[in-house]
């Protein structure tokens, strides 16, 4: 059964902490080699020695809706039970022509049963009906579930940031990764 999609206004969601968390065995390991003539990037998934655990009570930015730098942002959700049980955001970047999602969750006991798929679809509609180039969105190297759902949803990477976080994002296995997809009348 396809989820209900409901807009959710600036006005009632205004700073609307979003309870995003995730465990991780494994990450992408990123590594960065200087060549003589240049650089090689190698991004490779490996175990890690023991799990990589983000919450939101541990962050002192959590993840919040409709911040008031983001330009044109445009927040769904998934209610159950008067409950929001899943959201996403998505903010123009207007000098790039590209659409940016900001916030993607669902929250755990409701994840794998196609809700994210759905809050996708929304993005990417609205990628297409406001004739964007591109949608694009950034994850952690540490978020293996995440990348793995976005690369299922047709998305590439385009980039990563090796200090984004922190200034040892790398040997803390918490990489800023780009990911982009790209509507078909766009490539």
């Amino acid at each position: 059964m396809k989820p209900e999609i409901t807009f959710l206004p600036r006005d009632k969601y205004q700073g609307y902490i979003l309870p995003i968390s995730y465990v991780s065995s494994e990450y992408y390991d990123v590594t960065v080699t200087k060549l003589e003539k240049g650089f090689l990037f190698q991004i490779e998934k490996k175990p890690l020695d023991y799990p990589f655990h983000y919450h939101p009570e541990t962050m002192n930015y959590p993840d919040r809706l409709y911040l008031d730098y983001l330009d044109d942002a445009k927040a769904y959700g998934i209610i159950v039970n008067d409950e929001l049980i899943g959201a996403i955001e998505t903010a123009v970047e207007t000098w790039t022509n590209r659409l940016r999602i900001t916030e993607l969750w669902v929250k755990e006991e409701y994840r794998r049963k196609g809700y994210g798929k759905a809050l996708i679809e929304v993005a990417k509609a609205r990628t297409i009906e406001e004739n964007y180039r591109a949608l694009v969105l950034e994850t952690q190297s540490s978020n293996t579930n995440a990348i793995d759902f976005y690369l299922s949803q047709g998305f590439t990477l385009i980039g990563l940031d090796t200090c984004s976080y922190h200034n040892e994002d790398i040997k803390r296995k918490h990489v800023r990764l780009d990911f982009g997809w790209f509507p078909e009348s766009k490539n």
